[in-house]
């Protein structure tokens, strides 16, 4: 392979590779907890924007089970928020592994 064509193919990876992370930007996962009392939404930058409580989850004499219904249904939205991005990155790198990307 020459060296113009694999520079072409670089510059080629790079432009899918920045607009994959603009695309992983405007991502969003939502993710469930205690059966949909708990729903918190990740963007794509891994920030929670936001967490919906359904009333009937909020039990005075049972707070620590509200507490692992919020953190579950976080952390499910920010496993999914990464699976998503890394399925996007994958696709732009034509499934070549960049260290320190993916």
């Amino acid at each position: 392979m020459d060296m113009k064509k694999m520079m072409k193919q670089a510059q080629r990876m790079q432009a899918e590779l920045a607009k994959a992370q603009e695309e992983i930007k405007d991502l969003t996962f939502e993710a469930t907890a205690g059966g949909g009392m708990v729903k918190a939404v990740a963007t794509g930058d891994m920030a929670i924007s936001s967490i919906v409580i359904d009333p009937e989850a909020v039990d005075s004499e049972d707070v620590e089970m509200l507490q692992d219904m919020v953190a579950a249904a976080v952390n499910e939205a920010l496993r999914g928020v990464s699976e998503m991005s890394a399925q996007r990155l994958s696709a732009a790198t034509g499934g070549v592994s960049i260290p320190g990307l993916m």
